[in-house]
This record gives C-alpha cells, structure tokens and sequence, in this order.
C-alpha cells in the first residue's frame, strides 16, 4: 500500500484514552487502536482487570480506574495521563449502560414502559450522558490546549430509530422483554450533544464525531440472532470486530475534515 495512505490511518505514538474498556466492544476498541500504533489508557470501574488489558497491548499501555460520573475520578485519571504522557490525542467515549436482551437488567413487567423505574431512567442518563459530557470536558478542554484532539462517543442504531419491540418475541408470539426507553433516549442524546460539540471546538482543532454501532452478536436466542439479521440487509448481526475500521478511520487524520458526523456502522439496519 502506498505508504502517504498507510500513514493517514497510522495512530502510530497517539496517546488514546478508552473508557469502559471492559466491555464487549470496548476491549475490542482497545486491541486495534493498539494494533494501529497507538498508546491506550484502558478505563473502567475494575482498576485490575484494566492493568490486566492494557498488559496484553502491542504498545505502551495503561490500566486505570475510572467512574465516569464522578468529576474527581475523570480529573484523576486526565492528571494520570499528562503525568505518564504529556498529552492526549484521542479520547473514545465508550462507557455505557445497555439493557441487553442477551443479559436483561429486569423481569419481563418491570421493563415495560409503563411500570419502567425512575431511578433506573436516571442511572441511564447518568452514565451514558452525562458520563459523555463529563469526559469530553476534562479531556476536551486539554485537547483545546494542545489545538488538536479527536473525540468519538459510541452511540447507537437506537439514537437514531425506534427500538423494534418484536424482536424480542419468541416465535410463539411471547414477549420475553422490552426495550428500555432509557438506552435510546440516552444515545440520541449523545449524537446531539457531539453535533453540539463539534461546532463549538471545530475553530480550536479539536474535532468531535459519533459512532453508531448496530447489535452484536453475543449469546443471544437463536430466535432474536435470526429475526434480527432477517432485518439487516447484509443478513447479519455484527461481531465485535467489526468496528475496527471505523473506530480508526475517526481517531485517525484519515478524516481529519469530519466533524460533527454521526458514522453507522449496522450493517444496513436503519435505511429499511
């Protein structure tokens, strides 16, 4: 490959901060901006299993705690950083709460909207907005002293469409959960406070996009696999390293006059 293109994909000594690093994708999110030449500063609330990941990275590596609504924890962990680094680069804005279908935080009556609990609504805007918000201002503001940083907040197919209730309906026409309305509410929010952001530090070189991934395949029902993918023109859920190119591409100077973007990567789902 021609080396001036190689080079624009090249994270090659970018300082990387990743949070929620212990989840599915998140781990994933870790390994290729590694592989990509990056150093990473894997975050999460197990500070251990943090040390643990970071280790097993091609490059110099970092496992930290972090709680991202805690302003302290956040600081914290950008102090860390400078301190180890003198700088940050790239700040992946991944951790989040989800009501997975494969793992459902409620019985079947409790995840209904109607009876859906106050206090689980807050713990959702919490961690995946304000926890976004949080993040993006203590690193942000650092990126805005450097004059350059890229920013990436995970969102999801569901801030952009509905969630399809009937996917969780058994081929008997048994309704085994809902949808949270928190994770949806929560992730629309997140793509437009990235719009919001971008305009905001677009003059400064810091610029801010979102990426939307579709659902993954994870220990799922085989009935919920299978009418999902139906739904999905490349007849597929994704797996957890299908994000590896897009991440990259939004870390890297490969779209160094993106910003503001919302990049779906769902295998088709949301244009039918």
């Amino acid at each position: 490959m021609n080396n001036e293109i190689t080079e624009l994909f090249s994270l090659e000594e970018c300082v990387t901060v990743v949070t929620g690093a212990l989840g599915l994708l998140g781990q994933e999110h870790c390994r290729c901006l590694a592989k990509a030449g990056a150093h990473v500063i894997a975050a999460d609330l197990s500070e251990g299993r943090c040390k643990e990941l970071a280790a097993g990275l091609p490059t110099r590596s970092l496992g930290h705690f972090l709680d991202v609504t805690d302003p302290d924890s956040v600081q914290w962990l950008l102090d860390a950083v400078m301190k180890e680094f003198g700088r940050v680069d790239v700040l992946v804005n991944n951790a989040g709460l989800n009501d997975m279908v494969e793992e459902p935080l409620f019985a079947l009556e409790e995840s209904m909207f109607e009876n859906y609990p106050l206090q689980m609504w807050k713990k959702f805007m919490d961690v995946n907005v304000s926890g976004v918000f949080l993040c993006s201002q203590v690193f942000g503001s650092q990126m805005v002293r450097q004059g350059k940083g890229s920013i990436i907040n995970i969102a999801s197919t569901y801030g952009i469409v509905a969630p399809d209730q009937s996917l969780y309906r058994t081929p008997t026409g048994e309704q085994t959960f809902f949808k949270s309305p928190a994770y949806p509410t929560s992730k629309g929010a997140v793509i437009a406070f990235t719009r919001y952001l971008a305009a905001y530090w677009g003059s400064v070189g810091v610029r801010v996009n979102a990426l939307s991934p579709g659902g993954v395949q994870n220990g799922q029902d085989t009935f919920f696999i299978k009418q999902y993918s139906c739904k999905t023109p490349l007849g597929r859920m994704a797996n957890p390293n299908d994000y590896r190119g897009a991440l990259i591409f939004l870390a890297s100077d490969a779209s160094s006059y993106i910003t503001g973007e919302n990049l779906v990567a769902d295998g088709g789902w949301t244009i039918i």
